[in-house]
């Protein structure tokens, strides 16, 4: 792809990887290979070596599956916050941008994922027997759930209301002034403050 430009080897070969990145096409792709090619190689390796070590260090906390370094992440380890309250997300990165809103002061679960037959993604390939044992097993009062507002994320928001109503906890579903197929790593902070305190029951 890259060889009528005139690049070496090493060259094509970074490119061809970053380019496998969400959102970098051809020029992102270029911008940051000339960059790397411009710093000291003590950058260049500083980059590689955070690269590897967060694929060899992070892990899931076994307790809501957000992302860790040790068996429990760190949310779980907080003894302020508030264990009687899960909020219910997709991915990982759905924590951070709750997070950032600095409301939420309860705990998470992490489905990793959405329900999405066409993908071949059913119940069994996210982590819900997880939060049902989570839910028997520990004084739940509120599950909040916080999937997005996509057809995938509303799929599983009905999934799990049939599932979790017959256990007696308070159910909610997060309010969206969010935009109807939209993501909540996209959602800017204020929005998201607003949609988690305008929740409402299922």
């Amino acid at each position: 792809m890259f060889q009528s430009k005139g690049y070496t080897s090493a060259m094509e070969d970074l490119l061809k990887e970053l380019m496998k990145l969400p959102g970098i096409g051809p020029r992102t792709a270029e911008r940051l290979a000339f960059h790397i090619i411009k710093v000291p190689k003590e950058q260049a390796k500083a980059l590689s070596d955070s690269i590897v070590a967060l694929k060899d260090k992070i892990t899931f906390c076994r307790n809501c599956f957000n992302l860790s370094e040790d068996e429990n992440c760190r949310i779980c380890q907080d003894p302020t916050r508030n264990c009687s309250i899960i909020c219910v997300v997709e991915e990982p990165k759905d924590i951070v941008a709750i997070e950032k809103t600095q409301w939420f002061k309860g705990l998470y679960h992490v489905l990793l994922g959405a329900l999405s037959p066409l993908d071949g993604i059913g119940p069994d390939d996210l982590k819900i027997k997880e939060l049902i044992l989570r839910i028997k097993n520990s004084e739940i009062k509120e599950i909040i759930i916080a999937t997005s507002s996509n057809t995938e994320g509303e799929a599983t928001a009905l999934y799990l209301t049939k599932l979790i109503k017959p256990l007696g906890v308070k159910l909610t579903r997060i309010a969206y002034g969010i935009p109807v197929g939209s993501n909540l790593e996209y959602t800017d902070q204020a929005t998201l403050a607003r949609a988690l305190e305008g929740r409402t029951e299922l």
